[in-house]
């Protein structure tokens, strides 16, 4: 098998690590395979492929979309270095409100598996990074676009912003004025 798949403690959000082929030319790895994925359980039809960039300190999120438009991403990083974060916004799950964050870097090649019931945000913590997802579930439909407050203190995400020196994160003005997770509707 291509890749190593890791549970999180987030019911379905998954860590998955390919296999990297490496030689004196460069690599090769296999960045989705449908019956790799399926075979763990990730078994979503892919819609919509999005690609990002921004420069350091950079944060972006915490974004989802409401049904009947909820998406699904496999988010991996192609160039530089993020902290990627998914946050549990099912009101009927153990872990709602809990968090998970782990690097993604053109180095390690690692991907996050974010389903439905997600909101999702990183943190640019390279000079610049891109990042490529694939989305399930639904196209994006901005009728349907909604998120999260980045520093919600119920939520608590451990943003590593001193870690990499930086002093505040860039927000969009949308991001800003995100409401806390107590106030939105999922």
């Amino acid at each position: 098998m291509p890749f190593s798949f890791e549970k999180t403690f987030l019911d379905g959000v998954i860590l998955v690590t390919p296999k990297i082929f490496l030689d004196e030319r460069g690599f090769f790895f296999e960045s989705y395979k449908k019956s790799d994925f399926f075979d763990i359980g990730i078994r979503e039809e892919f819609l919509q492929d999005n690609h990002s960039k921004s420069i350091k300190g950079v944060l972006r999120g915490l974004h989802f979309q409401k049904e009947p438009y909820a998406q699904g991403k496999l988010v991996r990083c192609v160039q530089g270095e993020i902290f990627d974060v998914a946050v549990d916004i099912r009101k009927d799950s153990p872990t709602f409100g809990k968090w998970y964050g782990t690097i993604l870097s053109a180095e390690n090649k690692k991907m996050l598996w974010i389903p439905k019931g997600f909101a999702h945000g990183f943190l640019t913590l390279s000079e610049t990074a891109e990042i490529i997802y694939k989305v399930s579930g639904s196209e994006y439909n901005p009728s349907y676009d909604a998120g999260i407050i980045w520093n919600d203190p119920s939520i608590n995400i451990v943003w590593p912003l001193e870690d990499y020196g930086i002093k505040k994160p860039i927000l969009s003005s949308k991001d800003e004025s995100l409401p806390l997770l107590k106030n939105i509707e999922v």
